[in-house]
Formats: C-alpha cells, structure tokens, sequence
C-alpha cells in the first residue's frame, strides 16, 4: 500500500488555552473552540480541512478533561466523527505527539499520522491538501515532514526551517538543513535574509518513525506516555489516559524535544494561506478588510477609522476617529488596545488572575454544559436569573441544593420536570416550583432545544451547592 492510496490519520491537537485572545478565549472555553474568523471555531474548521475521506480516516482529537464535550459536540454539529482522547494534565505537545503516534501505531502499524493544531487558521483547504499529498511519500520513507510557508517578517515567536537540496526535483519538496525554534530578533531578521520559511506547526510522519525519535531524544516521555495508553480506560466513548502514569511525563514541546534534534526531516513550501491566531493583530491580518483597512467580526461600526478591529459578540460596537486598534466586546468585558500592544493582553490577564475579577479569565456569562448550555442575565443578593438550553435526548443531573430554591420558565420546547418521586411535562409558558432540598432532575425528551428561563432565590449560589445525586456524564 503506498502514498497515494493508505488513508492518513488526522490527528488535531486541542488542548491548549490562548490567553492572547482574552476575554473571548478564557479557560473553559480556548480559542479553538470560538469562532474568531466566520461563523465556525477553529477547531472545527481544522476537521473539515482533513474530512475528505478518500484522503483522510477517522481523525484522533487530543484534548484535555474540560474540553472532551465540546469536542465531541462541535464535530457533531458539522455532522464529522472523531476519537477524542483526554490528557488528564497538561504535558505540553511532545506528550501529547507521543500518545497520537502510540495510538496510531496501534491502529496500524506504520500509519502516516498528519499532526495539526486545532486553533490555526488555513483559508486555502485545497492547496493545504495539495502540500500534504506531495509530503506523503517522504513521509513514507521515513520523514518527519514539516510544512514551510515564506515568512512576511521576522517574527520571533516561529519556529525557522533551512529548506536544503530539493527532493526528487521538486523545489516545494526539500530535505531540511536546519530547524530553529523562536530565536531572538537579530537572528530571525538573519532567516529571512537568507531564505528560510516559518514552521506552520504541521507535522507529517509514520508512526512508527515518530515513536523512535522519540525514544532516541526524550525516551522519559515516550516512555510515560506508552504506560498512560497500555492503561487507558473508555469513559462514555472518550478515550481517558492514565493519570498517574501520564503526569510523570516531563513537560516539552514536540519542536524543541524532537524537531530541533531530529535528522530525519524534509519540508513542504506551502502555498496556502495559514496563521497561528496567536493574538489580536493575528486576526485583523487574516479577517476580511472593509474600507479603510478595517475588519469587523460580529457586530461593528467604523466612522473615520482605518486599520481597526472589531470583534464584537451580540453587542453593537463602535468605533470613531481611530487608526490601528482592537476592540473586543464580549457580553462581560470590552478590551480596547493599539494593535502594537496586542502582546501586552497575556500580562493582562495574568493580572486579572490576581485581583477581583479571575473569574472573567475562567469563564464567560454563557457557561457551557454536556447537556447545553447556561446563560447568566441578572443577579442581585439573593437572586441569579439566568438561560438554560438543553439540546434534544440531553438531561442534567439528578440533584438538589440546600441554599437556593429554584423557578424554572418553560419558553421553548417540552421539559420533563422530576421533583422527589413526581414526574411532569412542561410546555411552553408552563412553570415549576423547587423548593430548597428536594431532588431534581430536568430531561429533553423531544426533537427541539428546550429553552427555560431559571429564577434562583437564596442565601448562597456557588458551584459546590450542586449536588449530584445522579448524572449521565459521570460529574462529581
């Protein structure tokens, strides 16, 4: 079986966080997740980018606990499948490199295995697709494959690859002389002079070959992590890594732990338009321009402005007599910034973390749940009013609180209200009492999102008053 006709696994790398991107990428839901260029997240947009199934199998999410629902959901809603695989710590990309390829190794034998990051932008799938099939072959003979794309500046967060004597004669197709991860500014001004290309942070490999660098340079990890698959569990259709054998992994990035090291490499010259989002000005550069150099995601305005971003999620945002600034409007926290100063926003939230508002570094007012999603629109004392959507054939947990009582509002859809040992319907414009301490459950048994307004009255609304009696998805 060569090349052209043995499917690649696909295999996306969707455990990171983004604080770059604050306040739309906030903890519990990374950028990877948002839509921060068109209507889809990145993450999703990666998995269209390898669901031609003639070139691609089934792909091989890793991600972490807190994000494994919105994995599976999110390829569920652009009707693609995937094995989502949790990390149950944070262990940088070479751990998480070295679990896809002991996977996929497993799989079969030998597998060639294209290694993507989720929250990267490519707006050129078929030219992307172009550069993965010419990388299959070296890839089949034994390379790492690295896709390199001509740099516009000299960047200093990139990794450099040295394009070396071209490959079968194809000048898009080169063995790599050298790859150098982020060096400081003289040097990368140096790169580009001397015709070196950006490391789009792409990865072509057989798995077998994957494993025995690793082995050879970071045997530590590899090893960690075999053990954390040898003992893995299946946890309502997630693939769960073992815990302890996992955390004893050093932490490292696949580029410094194996690609700086490696002689094993050749690079594809890409000729597809890519970007790592890494920050505000990232996303002004890749968004579609209006007059003036302005870009506008969501809902926004300019007047006499030019080179201004807006990204704006359900509020109207406007911006007047402006050059070269971001504003970003979420529904609890505005960020306006020079774009010079878009690296300044990482220090920022590290000092949000700090003072009174961590929380708005966590979490956004729409908080999401396996079951769907709860939305917060007022709050007082001893009051919380909020938006619960539960999507068909999803229930929460049978529960209870000893500090608040609860008013649920049906508005859309059928509920099927558990209280104590009573179960009813609901339909639209019913409501229901929970009185303090009597266990609950809510159920969507119909065909349609079911749509409640929730009014909480009480002394005390934190997380740890939710009491999980049952619960589908194995929540504490």
């Amino acid at each position: 079986m060569n090349a052209q006709t043995r499917k690649i696994i696909p295999v996306l790398l969707a455990g990171g966080a983004g604080s770059r991107l604050w306040p739309v990428s906030r903890d519990q839901l990374p950028k990877q997740f948002q839509p921060l260029v068109g209507t889809l997240s990145t993450y999703q947009q990666t998995l269209q980018r390898v669901s031609d199934s003639a070139l691609y199998g089934e792909p091989l999410v890793i991600t972490n606990e807190d994000f494994r629902f919105f994995a599976r959901r999110q390829a569920e809603e652009i009707d693609l499948s995937a094995t989502v695989v949790l990390e149950p710590a944070r262990r940088d990309s070479a751990a998480a490199m070295a679990a896809a390829a002991v996977l996929a190794e497993r799989r079969e034998p030998g597998s060639l295995v294209l290694a993507l990051a989720a929250d990267h932008i490519v707006l050129d799938n078929d030219k992307f697709s172009e550069a993965v099939k010419l990388g299959a072959d070296a890839a089949e003979q034994g390379n790492i494959v690295v896709f390199g794309l001509t740099p516009t500046e000299p960047r200093t967060s990139y990794g450099y690859i040295n394009p070396g004597p071209s490959i079968d004669g194809n000048e898009d197709l080169c063995v790599v002389e050298a790859f150098v991860e982020k060096p400081d500014e003289e040097i990368a001004v140096a790169y580009v002079e001397k015709g070196y290309l950006w490391n789009s942070g792409n990865f072509l490999f057989r798995s077998d070959v994957m494993i025995a660098e690793l082995k050879a340079h970071v045997p530590d990890i590899l090893e960690a992590v075999t053990r954390s698959v040898d003992e893995h569990e299946t946890d309502l259709g997630f693939v769960r890594l073992h815990k302890e054998s996992f955390e004893a992994s050093p932490k490292n990035s696949i580029d410094y732990a194996v690609i700086e090291n490696t002689k094993r490499m050749a690079v594809v010259r890409g000729h597809f338009r890519w970007s790592d989002i890494g920050s505000w000005d990232a996303i002004w550069e890749i968004a579609d321009k209006q007059e003036n150099d302005n870009a506008v995601e969501g809902q926004g305005m300019f007047v006499d402005s030019e080179g201004c971003l807006i990204h704006s999620n359900g509020i109207l945002t406007t911006v007047v007599g402006a050059k070269d600034l971001v504003v970003v409007a979420t529904k609890d926290a505005v960020l306006v910034t020079p774009k010079d100063r878009v690296q300044s926003v990482k220090g920022l939230v590290e000092t949000l973390k700090e003072g009174d508002h961590s929380r708005k570094t966590e979490i956004h007012k729409r908080a999401y749940r396996p079951w769907g999603h709860i939305e917060l629109t007022d709050s007082g004392p001893r009051y919380r009013v909020s938006h619960l959507k539960v999507e068909p054939g999803h229930r929460i947990s049978l529960q209870q609180h000893y500090h608040r009582s609860e008013h649920w509002i049906v508005v859309r859809g059928t509920a099927t209200v558990t209280i104590e040992e009573e179960t009813r319907l609901l339909t639209e414009n019913e409501s229901v009492y929970i009185p303090v301490g009597k266990p609950h459950r809510l159920a969507n048994d119909g065909q349609i999102p079911l749509e409640l307004i929730e009014i909480q009255t009480g002394s005390y609304f934190g997380e740890d008053d939710i009491i999980r009696l049952q619960d589908d998805y194995k929540r504490e």
